[in-house]
């Protein structure tokens, strides 16, 4: 079995190329939906963020007020080193479930961690992939895609890029580097050259 961490910054284009080699059969793992299983009410995980951010960031019916949490620590990089202490390790045990789960239906299996805060999360506890491919794209035109794609407000859309690593700290963890400041159709080829690279070594690489 083979893992790939998968990583790039908000509107980079890590969730087209996901899906993409989801497609050609990878088994994906992803890191938001587990980071959502481990704060569901009654977890520790949401206990661990109440009793560091108070009831504020609670909802009615018990779940994580997202909007909330995210006002305090979009902006506030202690409030955010303190989340990210409380679920990343969550996160990453819930991942090496799954990828157990994936060994034992097909050893020979090629799973894809799809994991957005791959250098955050591994800062004080490296993590071990065979290959980590990021995903990039030029700070202008995330930004772009941030304002006319997902209606967020320029000012927004720097707060939440400038929360992430950079692009220079995710290159210095990166195996390969997909480039996606072009068309989503050159985005899917080099993915399909790294699917061929990643099932025959043999293959030149992206």
């Amino acid at each position: 079995m083979q893992i790939i961490a998968l990583t790039g910054g908000i509107a980079s284009g890590k969730s087209t190329v996901s899906n993409r080699l989801a497609e050609h059969g990878a088994v994906v793992v992803d890191a938001d939906l587990l980071a959502r299983e481990v704060v569901e009410p009654g977890t520790p995980g949401l206990a661990a963020i109440r009793e560091r951010f108070g009831d504020a960031v609670i909802a009615q019916d018990g779940s994580l007020n997202r909007p909330a949490l995210g006002a305090i620590v979009f902006g506030d990089p202690a409030a955010l080193a303190d989340l990210n202490a409380i679920t990343h390790p969550a996160v990453w045990r819930a991942a090496l479930e799954r990828f157990v789960q994936a060994e034992a239906s097909d050893p020979d299996a090629l799973v894809v961690y799809d994991v957005p805060l791959l250098v955050e999360a591994s800062a004080d506890r490296p993590l071990r992939f065979d290959r980590v491919v990021v995903v990039e794209a030029d700070r202008a035109e995330r930004i772009r895609r941030l304002i006319v794609e997902r209606g967020m407000r320029a000012a927004d859309a720097e707060r939440r890029i400038g929360a992430q690593a950079d692009d220079e700290q995710r290159r210095a963890v990166a195996d390969v580097v997909i480039d996606n400041n072009g068309s989503k159709d050159d985005l899917l080829r080099r993915v399909d050259a790294l699917w061929g690279e990643l099932r025959d070594p043999a293959q030149d690489s992206v």
